[in-house]
């Protein structure tokens, strides 16, 4: 009897431990080091959301487009000074333009791309954007699908015994501008129009949005985490792959 009884109260504790540890939180497992795929992923994601932190879609929204283009292209010490001042035959087209407005902007996907040796990333920031341009010559308004590119070159460099993660060369790639119409398909006249404009749109827009998002790109870079700023110089100082290329 006695060997039985203790059984029994063997077997009512082991019942009472056993749910009391049903009852604790279950031990967390130490995180794992991020896989190349995750780093570049993180540095990605926080580019894009630290570009529209610093309001880059109000930025595309209202770029001065219009007031360039009525210009000729001439703005005083900006980027596209000359472009289009020397072509005369385009004024009775510029003139044409009665009212120009950019809606939806859109930041895409960003690329990343590593270096061959391993020590630089280049940062593909896709943008979009919709041209909406009164003109005589259409009832409506035309609308215009716009994609421009911006390439931002990101690379380590040591001041003050410190290593840094900064903003190299940052770009439009030529003829990377893609233009679509959207709305307002008309006659010959409207679509000789539209191919005018195109020409216009590739010789200014591209180095607009380059002056306007370069600056925001900085900034973003200025912003991203400590502890993924380290991992990505650790990785670049030692050529370590990290960018996974499909």
């Amino acid at each position: 009897m006695f060997q039985i009884g203790g059984l029994v109260v063997f077997c009512g504790l082991l019942a009472q431990t056993t749910a009391q540890l049903d009852a604790l939180p279950l031990a967390v497992t130490p995180a794992l080091a991020p896989s190349p795929t995750d780093l570049a992923g993180n540095l990605t994601r926080a580019l894009s959301n630290g570009l529209l932190s610093e309001g880059l879609l109000g930025v595309l929204e209202n770029l001065p487009l219009l007031d360039i283009l009525k210009a000729g292209g001439n703005t005083p010490g900006g980027l596209l000074g000359g472009l289009l001042g020397h072509v005369t035959s385009l004024t009775p087209l510029l003139e044409n333009i009665v009212d120009l407005k950019i809606t939806n902007p859109k930041l895409l996907e960003l690329g990343l791309v590593q270096s061959p040796d391993g020590h630089r990333l280049y940062v593909t920031i896709p943008l979009g954007m919709v041209l909406n341009v009164k003109t005589p010559l259409v009832g409506s308004l035309l609308k215009l699908a716009v994609k421009p590119n911006i390439t931002a070159e990101l690379l380590t460099v040591k001041d003050d015994q410190k290593i840094r993660l900064v903003l190299g060369d940052c770009t439009h790639s030529p003829g990377s501008l893609k233009i679509s119409l959207l709305d307002g398909l008309g006659p010959l006249p409207l679509q000789s129009f539209v191919d005018n404009l195109t020409g216009i749109l590739n010789n200014v827009l591209p180095g607009l949005v380059q002056g306007k998002v370069c600056p925001l790109v900085n900034a973003a870079l200025g912003h991203l985490d400590i502890t993924l700023v380290h991992s990505i110089l650790n990785a670049l100082i030692h050529r370590l792959q990290f960018v996974i290329t499909v």
